[in-house]
């Protein structure tokens, strides 16, 4: 019986390690298929996930204490004013899609425009965000203060006013919360001595150092600043000539290039900020009224430009096609010349790259924000750039936060061996994604632009007329 009893003892031991081994065998086998499946799960495109995706970048990544917007993240340098403006409108098309509330987004809005209104100005060469309404274009990311000894940059002041004008017009309810949000976006517009940086040639400099005065380069059209002449005309305070219109204007470039006639710039993105914040479609100055066309018209022709160059492929880059284009600035894989498949091509690192009859800049890296950026003026395409740049090369391409910036399948060496994708997302480049899709979408920043009577007076002072443009006061 001792024997039995042993023996049955030592099979009831043996059996249960048996099956405590399949057992745990089991687990780790289901977890590693688990890993692996969850790593290489696939999100095909929606246009509504990329929205909320790139509209949490400006969210989630605004500074806690300051607001500013990163340039670029998860590389963390500087803030950027420019990135702050496209933020602040960015907010408005967060509120209109129901990712945060009304009073959420008037929170945010009226934080940053007060740290904005509170930040030092002055002369000196550091320790200050701006000087006469001006900012600085980078700042640091603690304190908001001038970075290193970047300019005093117009533009991206510019851009920093034209959101701040859209989320004047936007709040307009009778809360104090929405009228201290008007008032102050109101002074931070009316603070801006247009004047001071107008140049003796009824051309805006592009921007002004203390340490050496204003930079020799100016506005000359065409380009993104549009909207920064439209509200340094339309200023009650500062306001600069209505002639600087035409003095801009006597720089185009008016050609013929991949079979479209039309003004002369080579990246996109150039044919896109200024359209984020005004509805140019109808609405001509008398320079378009000569060749019988707008400037919606005018960026629409420069997309097809665009893809069409990209379709032609004189660099035979590798994946340029249909649904793959899209030449503007942004992050690039290397600066510098290297040898790929036997041939010496030469590569960019952030770089502004674009085809126009006057310039070529390709070294086979596209930018998501190319087609984003322009989907008003050619919604079919850019979605189904955007759509199969997604699906192709989602796992690389597509994070947290919608697009990272850019990508270059030619690029392929022993580090980047299917090519190489950039790791960072930037402001400006997020900003136009989403902002220009909820234009097409429902006219949600033009609309509310359209309500801004500095934007409207600055338009009319300048010689536009027709269209929209003719039923405002």
């Amino acid at each position: 019986m001792a024997e039995t009893g042993y023996r049955s003892l030592l099979f009831y031991f043996t059996l249960r390690d048996i099956v405590m081994k399949y057992i745990v065998l089991f687990l780790m086998s289901w977890l590693i298929i688990s890993c692996h499946s969850t790593k290489s799960r696939f999100t095909p495109y929606k246009r509504e996930a990329l929205k909320e995706r790139t509209f949490n970048f400006f969210w989630e990544l605004a500074h806690t204490q300051n607001y500013q917007i990163p340039d670029r993240y998860p590389t963390l340098t500087f803030s950027s004013i420019a990135a702050t403006g496209f933020g602040l409108s960015s907010y408005l098309v967060g509120i209109e899609n129901g990712y945060i509330s009304r009073d959420q987004g008037a929170d945010r809005v009226l934080n940053t425009l007060q740290f904005l209104w509170q930040c030092p100005q002055g002369s000196a060469n550091q320790g200050i965000a701006g000087y006469n309404g001006f900012y600085y274009h980078f700042l640091t990311l603690d304190e908001a203060i001038r970075f290193k000894n970047v300019e005093l940059s117009s533009i991206d002041t510019g851009l920093l006013m034209a959101g701040i004008l859209s989320v004047q017009s936007y709040f307009d309810g009778n809360s104090e919360k929405e009228e201290h949000i008007r008032t102050l976006a109101d002074s931070l517009y009316l603070r801006v001595d247009w004047k001071w940086m107008l140049n003796e040639h009824n051309r805006l400099s592009m921007g002004w150092h203390p340490e050496s005065g204003f930079i020799s380069s100016d506005w000359r059209g065409y380009n993104e600043a549009m909207v920064l002449l439209v509200m340094a005309i339309g200023s009650p305070s500062h306001p600069i000539p209505a002639s600087t219109w035409s003095t801009w204007c006597e720089t185009y470039h008016f050609q013929n290039y991949m079979g479209q006639n039309h003004i002369q710039f080579d990246p996109l993105f150039g044919h896109q900020y200024s359209h984020i914040w005004i509805d140019f479609r109808g609405i001509r100055d008398p320079y378009m009224k000569s060749k019988n066309s707008d400037y919606f018209e005018n960026s629409r022709k420069a997309t097809i430009t665009n893809k069409a160059y990209c379709l032609s492929n004189p660099g035979s880059f590798k994946g340029y096609g249909q649904n793959c284009w899209g030449l503007t600035a942004c992050d690039g894989p290397y600066n510098g010349k290297l040898v790929i498949d036997g041939k010496t091509r030469e590569f960019f690192d952030y770089r502004a790259r674009g085809a126009s009859s006057m310039h070529i800049v390709d070294d086979g890296t596209i930018a998501p924000t190319a087609a984003g950026g322009s989907f008003p003026f050619l919604p079919q395409a850019c979605e189904e750039a955007l759509q199969n740049m997604w699906n192709t090369y989602e796992s690389k391409l597509v994070g947290k936060y919608g697009y990272k910036d850019a990508f270059n399948p030619t690029f392929v060496t022993s580090a980047h061996p299917d090519g190489w994708f950039g790791v960072d997302y930037l402001g400006i480049d997020q900003g136009p994604i989403l902002l220009q899709i909820q234009n097409h979408e429902t006219e949600l920043i033009w609309k509310t632009m359209k309500k801004n009577k500095y934007i409207v007076n600055g338009l009319k002072k300048a010689g536009f007329d027709g269209g929209w443009l003719d039923q405002t006061k």
